[in-house]
């Protein structure tokens, strides 16, 4: 895992200044702190910040081919490369590392841009053909690993986080306004937009090329849903197969290797078939939780799960270690994670991985974690409750058309969100399992101009996913919906920031390309059956993983933040949110900026994200456009 940065004027005389790439490079620091290297050429330079994980000796970067007319950065890990390594020597292509970064290099010789569908892996790079004056982009299928970009006519500038970019004194940092609004809605931002205005992520699946005739985007992977027949015996042996192939070449690697460990199912099966590969070794897992004493202690003690945790590692022999976060150590964290995370992300699930990754990086230099098992195989609570609702509207369209205008009235959030969405087809209400900021309180917060204008870019953003799998199943195309929207704008994005934080690599084994492949491929049912969702995982792990495990529903990552919030964490809301220079007061109607923070202290129910995007964007803010807040590099102390 690394980092990599890039520049490319567009005229040739304009040398590049490799002050700026060394800038760029520092500013990513955190994600490799084992080594850097620097490449220039006239008007193009590449920067790369290591993080050693695989021939720790010899694949420093930036590596070349043999006449050096081809030069690659590289940022993740291509699980397939001893494969690859081997066909490509066949071919006669002569190789001086044994890294995976190599294989890159020697297969663009082989395969020009075409290289990318032979790699079977996560990764995020840039490669740089002296030749023909050419820069090629490329980024994972599923979008595990980052890559964002700005250009004008004069140069492109890329790099694996936003700070490095910001490091060009050409870049601006300005605010996308449009980009706030969707970030309430969806608590972050849809791709390929970021919360800066002219700075983008180069979309998973995709590459982008650089030279004398511009820029071009091309997409080279997507889902395809293609449902094939085949008997149950026949899908459960070949998922099985292909899981546990998956986890043994995420084991790769050259360093102490361990686990991310909720409890759940997701993670326990990691844990179980990394046991198994092993050999029954003892594998490192780790936990966080909450700090039980303070006026929130009935709260925090209801979000452990180190009781499920602790009966996976004990099942597998595993050496466990616990992390318990506290609500005075949650709040001083936030200006840290905010500055990680480069854009407002409003999952406050953030704050605890941060701390986990801390804890783990004492121990270990990679994990495997069980994400995208949800997003693959259906494993949310919301996918079966729309189905019902899909149902019911196919059913009694007519009595939820006449039922709909109710949804205006002072009914209950639950009741009104139910009857806004029962009277309109999936593509035209769902909007990913993530909750954001409710239209209501948006509208309140907003004015209705801001409003109407988000409301028509979700119906774009989510419409544009929905019509490009129109043929198939309802689940299947708010899968497709989930992969491309919350999947890499939220949980990737989330996992890969909080890691790297720490100078982790994390892994996530469900996200082989193959075994989604597979999965877009099974009827409905190895999916979801009656009340379970991720049917055929649980399956697979019948008579491996303690039955409570199996057994128990989906909790996603709980959390106490909003009781502290309303108790322990009250003044810091107040003197984030509601202070007289706050920017949300300038952004929102600071009317409705009060009454947000008012009706979270006052209620009882336990929704806190309406205070807590607040909150988030607020530290953006003050970090990235007002510049205040601390100096990266002092983060990792």
């Amino acid at each position: 895992m690394c980092a990599i940065c890039g520049i490319v004027n567009f005229n040739a005389a304009e040398t590049v200044d490799r002050r700026i790439i060394e800038r760029m490079t520092l500013a990513q620091a955190h994600r490799g702190p084992d080594d850097h290297g620097i490449f220039t050429d006239g008007n193009v330079g590449l920067g790369h910040r290591r993080l050693s994980i695989i021939d720790l000796e010899g694949g420093k970067q930036p590596i070349f081919n043999e006449d050096e007319s081809i030069v690659v950065v590289f940022n993740g890990e291509i699980y397939n490369y001893a494969e690859l390594t081997s066909q490509l020597k066949a071919k006669g292509r002569r190789f001086k590392t044994n890294s995976d970064t190599e294989t890159i290099v020697h297969a663009y010789e082989e395969s020009g841009d075409a290289c990318v569908a032979s790699l079977r892996g996560m990764f995020a790079f840039a490669l740089w053909d002296r030749r023909r004056r050419r820069l090629l982009l490329a980024r994972d299928r599923l979008g595990i690993k980052p890559l964002y970009y700005y250009a004008n006519n004069r140069f492109l500038v890329f790099a694996s986080e936003i700070k490095a970019l910001l490091e060009h004194p050409a870049v601006p940092r300005e605010m996308d306004h449009q980009a706030l609004d969707l970030y309430l809605a969806l608590r972050y931002v849809p791709g390929p937009r970021t919360m800066f205005r002219n700075i983008f992520k180069l979309e998973p699946g995709r590459v982008m090329t650089a030279d004398g005739a511009g820029i071009r985007v091309r997409k080279y992977w997507d889902i395809e849903y293609d449902e094939s027949h085949l008997p149950e015996r026949e899908w459960l042996e070949r998922f099985a197969t292909l899981l546990e192939e998956s986890v043994r070449l995420h084991l790769i690697a050259d360093v102490p290797l361990g686990v991310f460990l909720s409890g759940g199912l997701d993670s326990s099966a990691m844990l179980a078939l990394t046991s198994r590969i092993r050999n029954n070794g003892r594998v490192k897992t780790f936990s966080v939780g909450y700090d039980a004493s303070g006026a929130s202690g009935r709260h925090a003690e209801r979000s452990n799960e180190f009781a499920y945790a602790r009966a996976a590692a004990g099942r597998f022999g595993a050496d466990h270690y616990e992390f318990r976060l506290t609500a005075r150590a949650f709040a001083a964290a936030i200006p840290h994670v905010v500055a990680h995370l480069d854009e407002p992300l409003a999952d406050p699930s953030c704050i605890p991985l941060y701390f986990l990754s801390k804890l783990a990086r004492e121990h270990v230099t990679v994990v495997l974690s069980g994400e995208g098992a949800d997003e693959v195989l259906g494993g949310y609570a919301l996918y079966r409750r729309i189905l019902r609702l899909e149902a019911a509207r196919r059913n009694f369209g007519g009595i939820l058309r006449r039922l709909a205008p109710a949804a205006r009235l002072p009914v209950g959030d639950r009741l009104r969100a139910y009857l806004r969405r029962a009277a309109l087809p999936l593509e035209n209400h769902y909007r990913g399992v993530v909750k954001g900021v409710s239209p209501e309180v948006r509208l309140e917060l907003t004015g209705r101009e801001r409003w109407a204008k988000t409301e028509e870019l979700l119906t774009e953003i989510f419409g544009a996913h929905f019509r490009r799998v129109g043929n198939a199943g309802l689940l299947n195309r708010m899968l497709y919906a989930d992969a491309k929207v919350w999947l890499p704008e939220n949980l990737l994005l989330k996992a890969d920031k909080m890691t790297m934080a720490a100078a982790l690599e994390l892994r996530v084994p469900f996200l082989d390309h193959k075994l989604v492949e597979l999965a877009a491929a099974m009827p409905d049912s190895m999916k979801i059956r009656g009340q379970d969702g991720k049917w055929i995982l649980r399956s697979t792990m019948n008579g491996v993983l303690p039955t409570p495990i199996l057994v128990r529903r989906k909790q996603g990552f709980p959390s106490p933040t909003a009781a502290w919030l309303r108790r322990e964490l009250r003044d810091f809301v107040h003197d984030t949110v509601l202070s007289p220079s706050a920017a949300c007061r300038a952004y929102f109607r600071p009317a409705a900026v009060e009454s947000v923070v008012h009706r979270h202290e006052t209620e009882r129910d336990d929704d806190y994200q309406d205070v807590w995007s607040l909150v988030v964007f607020e530290h953006w803010r003050r970090r990235f456009i007002q510049g205040s807040g601390h100096k990266l590099a002092t983060l990792a102390s």
